[in-house]
This record gives structure tokens, C-alpha cells and sequence, in this order.
């Protein structure tokens, strides 16, 4: 059923605000990128909400927004595309902020869930590391995520990240662990690294080293299908 476009801004329009405080004092500071992946997801899902086929929410960053590429080339989209050829048909979300961290995905995630989803895909902690956010708050921000998804009846499949390197050793220590130990402790389906078979290789990467080129997605999508698979009840 597609809603009036008067309705849906009404709607869109109410929600950000909502959401403008975390961003900013004043309403004009809030990132102009998340405003716009904010109103363009609202009118896909909207207009699709009585879609018949799978409905899968890809929770994440820039590595699930599609940081430097075409939304056709974006992890998403390419997931989709795999899943279409092994005969299952999804509608998957891409929820993916570039920037974005655990705490930002947290703030987000009530707005996003406006819809059953059979699947949640998390891909996020990326900027955490980065920014050298505390393990503790990664991790609990990443729980309170997980705990909400499944009390909607969500399967989370949750994807681990690592530590860059040069942060040193400790920590590599307690960062890396969150990601089994979350997917032990709370049940979830779990791919250990979403970058796995691409990090660090340069023809897989683009120019800044941190975002995966097309054909670093070819890779991770592949590596990542039997996972998605079985979540779904699909092996």
C-alpha cells in the first residue's frame, strides 16, 4: 500500500525530530547525509511495506551504506541480488550511516523499526575503533541493539570487526572478543569478520584503505551468503 506523500512527510518529518537532539543543539547542525538516508528509507519501506518477500534490515555504516560506491554496488544491494539467484526473495534495508557508531545506530534504531524484519544483519563498531571509543561501551551499546532487534522477533546475525592494528595490543585485547562473546552469551547467528578475504588488500580496497571497491564486495557478499543462508533457514 503506498502512503500519500503529504502523510509520509508528515510522518518523516515528526520522526527526525525526534532525532535531531543527539546531533546537534540547533536542528541545522543535524548531518545532512543522515537526514537524506533517513527520508529515502522511509519512502522504500513505506511504499513497500506489503511486499511478500523476505524483509531484511542491514543495520550499519559506511561498510553497509556503500561508502564511494553506486547503491547497485553496495553491500545490500549485491546480498539481494545473491540471495535472488539461490531462489529467496528479500527486501532488504540498507540502514547503513557512514560514520556512524554504536551509539549513533542505538539512537537510530526505534525509528527504523517500523516494520517486522525475519532478519537483522548488524555490521557496525567500525568508527568505534577508530575512534578509539571504550570496548565497554562498544559492547554494551552493541547488546542494547541486538536485545531490542530480537524482541521484535527479529534473527539477528551479528558481523564481527577487529581492531585496527596500530591502537596496540591491549586494545586489539578487548576490543576483538566482543563480537564471539556477544554471539555466544545472547544466541546469534554470527560471521566472525565482515571484511574478511579483503581488509588490507589494496586491489580489493579503495584509495583511502578502508572501503571495500566492488570487487571487495563480490568477496564479502560470497564469503557471507551461507551465513545470510542460514539465518534465514534457507541452507
Amino acid at each position: 500500500m503506498l502512503v500519500p506523500i503529504q502523510t509520509l512527510c508528515t510522518r518523516t518529518f515528526g520522526r527526525l525530530a525526534k532525532l535531531l537532539r543527539p546531533y546537534g543543539e540547533h536542528p541545522l547542525q543535524i548531518n545532512a547525509l543522515l537526514a537524506v538516508t533517513l527520508i529515502a528509507l522511509t519512502i522504500n519501506t513505506s511504499a513497500r511495506a506489503n511486499s511478500d518477500d523476505i524483509q531484511i534490515l542491514a543495520l550499519g555504516d559506511s561498510l553497509t551504506a556503500g561508502y564511494g560506491l553506486s547503491q547497485s554496488e553496495a553491500f545490500p544491494t549485491r546480498l539481494a541480488a545473491a540471495l535472488r539467484e539461490k531462489g529467496i526473495a528479500t527486501e532488504i534495508v540498507n540502514a547503513g550511516v557512514s560514520g556512524d557508531t554504536t551509539s549513533g545506530a542505538l539512537q537510530r534504531l526505534d525509528w527504523l523499526l517500523d516494520r517486522p524484519f525475519k532478519l537483522a544483519i548488524v555490521e557496525l563498531s567500525a568508527n568505534d575503533a577508530l575512534r578509539a571509543v571504550s570496548p565497554d561501551l562498544t559492547r554494551r551499546n552493541l547488546e542494547t541493539i541486538v536485545r531490542k532487534l530480537k524482541a521484535t522477533g527479529a534473527t539477528v546475525l551479528l558481523a564481527g570487526m577487529k581492531a585496527p592494528r596500530n591502537l596496540g595490543p591491549d586494545f586489539a585485547k578487548e576490543f576483538d572478543p566482543i563480537f564471539p562473546e556477544l554471539a555466544k552469551s545472547l544466541d546469534l547467528h554470527f560471521y566472525p569478520f565482515f571484511l574478511d578475504g579483503v581488509a588490507a588488500n589494496p586491489s580489493l580496497n579503495q584509495g583511502d584503505g578502508m572501503h571495500p571497491n566492488a570487487k571487495g564486495f563480490a568477496i564479502i557478499v560470497e564469503r557471507m551468503l551461507p551465513f545470510v543462508m542460514r539465518a534465514l533457514g534457507k541452507e
